[in-house]
Formats: C-alpha cells, sequence, structure tokens
C-alpha cells in the first residue's frame, strides 16, 4: 500500500497472510467442500465406516458425521465453521449430522458458478435465504402425522439402520420407543433421562430395557444382602465416616484413659448414622462420598445394602426412578426423604457387580442395557441409541414426519425450481442453485449404495413428477435402485431433522459466501521452555 510520494504505508503486521474477493471467497468454499467430502461417503445405510486415531493411539470406528468431525483436528477457520454445523445438528435433533454438512458443502459448491459469472454474494445469500424459508414451508406441507407407536418404531428403525448394530434394528428400536415412552411427560421427552449403560460381553441382541436404574457399582461390604425386596432407598450427598478439619489441627493425648474415650465418641459418632438410617427405616444407602470401615459393618449387622462413590448423576437418575430426596447430611435424613423399588439385586456382570434397581412404579428415568463383544463395537451401539432415542423423543413432540431415502430432497428440488421461475431477477439464479443443491442427498445415498446416481435422479424425477397423491413419498430404493414408496417401505424421518439440516446449511452457506477479506496473523513461535536455548548466564 503506497501513500503520496510512493511510499509504502504499513498497516498490517509482518508476516500476516491475506487473500481477498474471489480468492478469499474461493479458498473458504474449498475448506467447506473439503470437510463435507470427509463425512460424505458415511451417509446412509450403505454409507461406511471411518476409523479414527487420536495422538495418543486411541481408536474411534464410527460412521456417525458428528462424531468424525469432533474426532478430527480441523485448523481452517471456514472449516471449523461447517464443524459448528454438525454440532448444532447434533445438538438440536440428534440426528442429520452428516446430512446438514453435505448440504452446506454442495450449496457453497453451487456458488461458485454463480461467482465466476460476477453475480454478487449478497445476491446469492438473498436468494439462498428465499429458498431455505420456502423449502421449509414445502417440508411443512408434504410432513404427515405420526399416528401411532408402529411409525415411532419406524422412525427409530431408520435411524438405526447403517449403523453398527448388525441385523438388531428392530430389537433396538422397539427398545427405544418403549423408553422414549416411558420418560414422557405432557408430551415432551427428556431424553437426559434414558441413561445407557454399557457392559462387554453377550452380543447386541442381549441390550435390553430396564424400568429402573443400573449403576456399575458393587456393595461396600461382602456381609451385605445381596437382595433387598420392597427397598426403601436413601440417597446422600455427604459422606458416611468423620470428616477431617479443614485446617491443620493436633489433638495431644497423653492420658490412655483419654485415647479410648476418643475412640469411643468417634465409635458412637459413626454408630449414630447406621441408627438414623435404621430409624427412618431405610435398608438401601447409596452415598455420593465414602464410607467409613465401621459404618460398613453395623450397616451389614443390621441387614442394610449399602453403594459408595455414585457420581451426582447416577443419584439424580435413581432420585427421578424412585422418588427419593437427596440429603446431604445423613442426621437430617427422614422418612419421607426415602424412594421406593420393588427389589434392588446386585448382580455379577462378566467380571463386576452392578446394583439393578428395579420394580420402581411409573419411573421417570430408565436405563437400557448394551452388551457387545468389544468395546468399540458398545461405543457405537451408543452413539446410534443416542441418535434414535434423540429423533424419536423429537417426533413425539412435534408429531411430524417426511420420507426418507431422498425423497423430501427431489420434491423440494422440482417445487424450488418452479418457485424460482416466479421470483424472477437475480435471485432466481441463486434459488435454482439450492435447487440443484438438494440433489447432493440421493446422489450421495446412490453412489455409497454403489448405484448409479444418474439413473437414480432421474427415476425419482419421473416418480415425482407424475404428481399423483403419493409421488412426493418417493425415494431411492438402495438395493435394487427403483424409485419407491417411502412410507409404503417404513423409511421415515421426524421433519425436525430436515428443516434443521437445510437451515443449518444455508446459515454457514451464506456466512461463508459473505467473507470477501480474510487476514490472518502470523503465529507466534512456541515459547520454548525455562533454561532451553536460554543465553548462558555470564
Amino acid at each position: 500500500m503506497y501513500g503520496s510520494g510512493n511510499q509504502p504505508v504499513i498497516v498490517l503486521k509482518e508476516g500476516t497472510e491475506r487473500s481477498k474477493d474471489k480468492e478469499a471467497q474461493f479458498n473458504n468454499i474449498s475448506a467447506a467442500k473439503a470437510v463435507a467430502d470427509a463425512v460424505r461417503s458415511t451417509l446412509g445405510p450403505k454409507g461406511m465406516d471411518k476409523m479414527l486415531v487420536n495422538t495418543i493411539g486411541d481408536v474411534v470406528i464410527t460412521n456417525d458425521g458428528v462424531t468424525i468431525l469432533k474426532e478430527i483436528d480441523v485448523q481452517h477457520p471456514a472449516a471449523k465453521m461447517v464443524v459448528e454445523v454438525a454440532k448444532t445438528q447434533d445438538s438440536e435433533c440428534g440426528d442429520g449430522t452428516t446430512t446438514s454438512v453435505v448440504l452446506a458443502g454442495e450449496l457453497l459448491k453451487q456458488s461458485e458458478e454463480l461467482i465466476n459469472a460476477n453475480v454478487h454474494p449478497t445476491v446469492i445469500t438473498n436468494g439462498y435465504k428465499m429458498a431455505s424459508a420456502k423449502a421449509v414451508e414445502l417440508l411443512n406441507e408434504i410432513a404427515v402425522d405420526v399416528k401411532s407407536d408402529k411409525v415411532l418404531k419406524q422412525v427409530a428403525a431408520t435411524a438405526l439402520t447403517g449403523k453398527s448394530v448388525g441385523e438388531e434394528e428392530e430389537a433396538l428400536a422397539d427398545v427405544v420407543v418403549k423408553a422414549c415412552k416411558s420418560v414422557e411427560e405432557n408430551g415432551k421427552v427428556d431424553t437426559k433421562n434414558i441413561r445407557i449403560q454399557k457392559k462387554i460381553g453377550g452380543v447386541i441382541g442381549d441390550t435390553y430395557l430396564i424400568p429402573g436404574i443400573v449403576v456399575d457399582k458393587e456393595k461396600v461390604h461382602s456381609r451385605m444382602p445381596t437382595r433387598v425386596e420392597k427397598a426403601k432407598i436413601a440417597l446422600l450427598s455427604g459422606p458416611l465416616e468423620i470428616k477431617k478439619t479443614e485446617f491443620d489441627a493436633q489433638i495431644q493425648i497423653t492420658d490412655p484413659t483419654a485415647m479410648s474415650s476418643f475412640l469411643a465418641e468417634e465409635e458412637n459418632e459413626l454408630k449414630a448414622m447406621v441408627e438414623k438410617i435404621k430409624a427412618v427405616g431405610a435398608n438401601v444407602v447409596f452415598s455420593q462420598k465414602g464410607v467409613d470401615d465401621l459404618v460398613q459393618h453395623y450397616l451389614a449387622k443390621n441387614g442394610i445394602l449399602g453403594y459408595r462413590r455414585l457420581k451426582q448423576s447416577d443419584l439424580e437418575a435413581i432420585s427421578k426412578a424412585t422418588g427419593a430426596t437427596i440429603v446431604g447430611n445423613v442426621m437430617e435424613l427422614t422418612k419421607e426423604d426415602l424412594g421406593t423399588a420393588g427389589a434392588v439385586e446386585e448382580k455379577q456382570v462378566g467380571e463386576d457387580g452392578m446394583a439393578f434397581i428395579t420394580g420402581c412404579k411409573n419411573p421417570k428415568a430408565i436405563t437400557i442395557f448394551v452388551r457387545g463383544g468389544t468395546e468399540h463395537v458398545l461405543e457405537e451401539v451408543e452413539r446410534a441409541l443416542n441418535d434414535a432415542i434423540r429423533v424419536v423423543g423429537v417426533a413425539i413432540e412435534d408429531g411430524k414426519v417426511v420420507a426418507g431415502a431422498g425423497a423430501p430432497e427431489i420434491e423440494l428440488e422440482l417445487r424450488l425450481m418452479e418457485y424460482a421461475s416466479s421470483v424472477g431477477g437475480r435471485e432466481q439464479l441463486a434459488i435454482e442453485k439450492f435447487a440443484k443443491a438438494m440433489e447432493i442427498i440421493p446422489w450421495t445415498l446412490s453412489e455409497n449404495a454403489g448405484i448409479d446416481p444418474i439413473d437414480s435422479i432421474i427415476k425419482l424425477k419421473n416418480a415425482h413428477e407424475k404428481k399423483n397423491a403419493k409421488a412426493k413419498y418417493y425415494g431411492i430404493d438402495l438395493d435394487s435402485g427403483e424409485a419407491v414408496d417411502m412410507l409404503a417401505k417404513n423409511v421415515v424421518e421426524p421433519l425436525r431433522v430436515k428443516v434443521q439440516a437445510i437451515n443449518s446449511a444455508d446459515e454457514v452457506a451464506n456466512m461463508i459466501l459473505r467473507i470477501d477479506d480474510v487476514i490472518a496473523s502470523r503465529r507466534a513461535p512456541p515459547t520454548p521452555p525455562q533454561g532451553a536455548g536460554a543465553p548462558p548466564m555470564m
């Protein structure tokens, strides 16, 4: 940059990198497309898995879009924005993360031609906004109502298809729907109340629903009962032991009798804790903190089952399932604070003991107990179940679903093309590109299934252009490659998943398109450790 007299005016610090106009836009678009391409092959029931190895050698095998994007260390700022799309989609809906990222990448790819044709990015973003709003309106038109649990089961099965759950989609879908219906309150499903407890062993088909809570802890004393019927449960966030003082203190005892009375007093205090638990009628105790050895002995002597060092989330789940109140100090425990359960039983699962709290009346927190052959299998099943739980919860809350397998995307493409011609002006070009971008979902589904994507798109368009009542539900059958009514094939997805995917993709595409200047400061070199590379002391 030069001022009067051709003297250079230095504005930016030395080493700062700057790219402007089309160069900046195309760099950002390329980075976003690279992220989309990284997860594209995982889309759909025939999608492939990724093996991710982190810096310490831990391995994750998954085809879950958000997990892949969280695990890979993305550096480019535009790419990071696309990763945020996946995270938002995951937090809002639990599924559709790959769809939203692939769609964002395709919207940016379609915009390249318009930028090359000197269509201003503001015009493109305006057109994309109009198309996005119209697409959401059209999705609401083609959505169908959830009329039964059968539809919810189809939603769960669709979310599980293509995940690493073997041939167990139907059984797991049934478990997921029962779990969501159990914790539903006033049409809302708090999915945090559905706990997933994993244990290596058995096969995926051994996974089952427990209308209660499972805690991965063993009883604190071997002589405690293994099973307690008609359990009255006390939940303590405080310790069942004498706390050490918070400041340094010394007790000097010179007389042996004083020592005896000091120990006797300590024992009486611990014994009083157990007497209090017994007096209120509790026969099972869960403590968030420690349990003294002497307390363990007296609890066992009185036939009371005890567990220690539970997580806060465990206590809260037990509270929701049994109706117990979490108490801070055991001496403040009352009968009203106790929860009830049909039974609390310690079962041996593999090499470990686990506490099973069952027979709860109308439990509002329940557990899906997952089994599998290896840790990697268990983790992927857990991710698949989390997705399925979230989408079933969303379907219950909204009561609307759309057909899957590319059916809504092709319908949106055709209807948006009609809408574009009614808008006119330069925005028409952007709306047409938005419509064209919708093709990427059925295209990718076909590609991942080994089917010719061009044939698939042609068949789908022909089916949708017939304009009969069921034409809008036709998606691509990934076994035969034909256009098939997806509602009849039981392939359905919650409306919110599609709406969120389109809105998120549109927002990030617009944000990236509006960037015309990237100024990146040079990174400071890493500070050498103290003493390393320092000049010698004179």
